[in-house]
């Protein structure tokens, strides 16, 4: 059994194994908890009038719920039980059997139990032809379990909307696009591919990972900043998802020994998404990896960053400059892109022109004129930098800093009038400053030209629908030794959050105004630790300490700031 396959398995309360079969079903109802024996003997007169099952009786009085009916049923049948609402159901098992057969079976399979068996949740375990259908479609093994009809249903469902959430672009796009035509042989694939991507936006992945497992592909989805699997590619559909997701990217398919770089543009539900796609050689095969860009989704304003007070302001008086450089910092995922937006919200007006260049343009906002960096045709950070200051803008935003004539541009900008803003890979504010140098800027114009830094991470909100409560000694919080207790929570699960206890994101800051004092450690060309020293002397909070004031209020985990700020 593959490891992921053991994950899925093992997680609680999502599939259970039965004991003592061969009871009545109103008998195991009741030692079940689910009812009470009068309750069961009124059923069992109902159902005698009526000419219907006992358990539909209970349903359809409001006495049981679907789901405690089916783990009855699979009680009295002697099978297994899964409960669809909470487990991880892997949409390339379910793949493997077309929606119109799975719901005319009232079957289908949600996982793998090793390389030859399929788990397949059934709504009617007495429906043997079912199975051997089942069996017989797919080529696998099949361990039955039994599932709540309308969760059954349900999924089902959910698989035909998701193979046909993703639609082939207009042809008269601006953007690149890859057209999505089945044929006989390879519509299998499609649909398996089209369903994992829709999946992934409807869940809010910012990543998708195909990786090489035991001659199968393990699919990944990053959702809020953490890896989680998603799917199990059996090996006879690797090769193809891998070969399907380079033709739809464009890449020579039978490259198979170097790096490959390319891009897919979709429409999910109406909505554009551009995947960016990177193919990688390793010694067990091919990995792909997307990265999900939706184009529906709608910049933040600064309000909703999770910025503190007296940051937001530090961070708008020098958004208010008609001058200067405004950096955001962060290591790749820390949300940087986002921030810029939210500044470019707050200060975009008709009075201003307002000029982005991207790699890629992850929002498309009205108003902005935006420029996409395209390394084959010449355009570069650089070049397009140099064109963008002969255009009048008033705001110039570059993605990012990736060396030192785009630095070098951007900071002449900022001295001529100009708000620049962009981003840094830094791991704190400070830094910053020291890393500009380090890439051959003077020092003076560095001191010059910068008015602020935002160093952030993102960390994960904990589910208001199941955080619970602990307590630990002020000191964990970072204030002085005391010992006393404070309350704080954790993280605990559930359905909303899909059993990981967190659901969304939110930043944790510092924000570094450079002060005269700051300036001169910059002019002398003084390390990281003392600029940043007299900024916590000028009232900077540090990353950390942001993270625990959020950790203070509710909003987060101890375990998640010290898994971002690695302390």
């Amino acid at each position: 059994m593959s490891n992921a396959a053991v994950s899925r398995a093992s997680q609680p309360n999502t599939l259970t194994v039965p004991h003592r079969p061969g009871k009545l079903i109103g008998q195991v109802i009741v030692e079940a908890g689910f009812a009470t024996a009068e309750d069961v003997e009124r059923a069992v007169a109902v159902a005698r009038e009526s000419g219907r099952p006992t358990g539909n009786v209970l349903v359809s009085e409001g006495t049981i719920t679907t789901d405690q009916l089916a783990r009855a049923v699979a009680q009295r049948f002697g099978m297994d039980h899964v409960d669809l609402s909470q487990y991880p159901v892997d949409m390339a098992a379910a793949n493997l059997v077309t929606p119109t057969a799975a719901k005319r079976l009232q079957a289908i399979p949600v996982g793998f139990i090793d390389k030859a068996t399929l788990l397949v949740a059934v709504a009617d375990p007495a429906n043997v032809l079912a199975i051997d259908d089942i069996a017989m479609l797919t080529g696998y093994g099949i361990r039955p379990a039994v599932a709540a009809s309308e969760a059954v249903a349900a999924l089902i469902s959910k698989l035909h909307r998701l193979d046909d959430a993703v639609q082939e672009v207009e042809e008269d796009e601006v953007q690149e696009i890859t057209e999505l035509r089945e044929s006989a042989e390879d519509a299998p694939v499609i649909k398996l591919v089209n369903s994992l991507v829709a999946q992934a936006v409807e869940q809010g992945a910012s990543d998708i990972h195909f990786e090489p497992e035991q001659g199968g592909l393990v699919v990944r989805f990053r959702i809020d900043g953490v890896l989680m699997d998603s799917a199990t590619v059996p090996k006879k559909l690797a090769l193809g998802v891998v070969s399907r997701l380079k033709v739809m990217a464009d890449l020579d398919i039978a490259q198979k020994f170097m790096p490959q770089d390319g891009r897919i543009g979709l429409n999910v539900e109406d909505r554009h998404v551009d995947l960016r796609v990177v193919s990688l050689p390793l010694v067990d095969g091919e990995s792909v990896v997307l990265r999900v860009l939706d184009q529906g989704t709608v910049p933040m304003g600064l309000d909703e960053l999770g910025l503190r007070e007296d940051a937001q302001v530090r961070l708008q008086r020098a958004l208010g400059r008609s001058h200067g450089a405004v950096l955001a910092t962060g290591p790749t995922g820390a949300g940087k892109t986002t921030t810029l937006y939210a500044a470019l919200m707050q200060i975009r007006t008709r009075e201003k022109s307002v000029i982005t260049i991207e790699d890629p343009v992850e929002y498309q906002v009205e108003g902005i004129k935006q420029v996409q960096v395209n390394e084959r045709t010449g355009l570069n950070f650089a070049t397009g930098l140099r064109s963008m200051m002969r255009a009048d803008p008033d705001v110039i935003m570059v993605g990012e800093i990736r060396d030192t004539e785009s630095a070098l541009i951007g900071i002449e900008a900022a001295l001529t009038g100009h708000l620049v803003l962009s981003s840094l890979h830094t791991n704190d504010a400070p830094s910053s400053l020291t890393r500009l140098v380090e890439m051959g800027i003077e020092p003076f114009l560095v001191s010059s030209s910068i008015e602020c830094v935002v160093a952030q991470r993102l960390v994960r909100r904990l589910c208001t629908s199941c955080r619970g409560e602990t307590t630990v000694p002020a000191q964990a919080l970072d204030r002085g030794e005391d010992p006393s207790p404070v309350t704080v929570y954790e993280s605990v699960g559930c359905d909303r959050c899909a059993g990981t206890g967190y659901h969304g994101r939110v930043g944790v800051f510092e924000v570094m105004t450079l002060t005269e004092e700051i300036r001169a450690l910059v002019v002398e060309r003084a390390s990281a630790d003392r600029i940043a020293a007299v900024a916590i002397e000028q009232g900077m909070s540090t990353l950390r300490e942001d993270g625990m004031a959020k950790v203070a209020e509710g909003e987060t985990s101890l375990a998640e700031v010290g898994r971002v700020t690695g302390v």
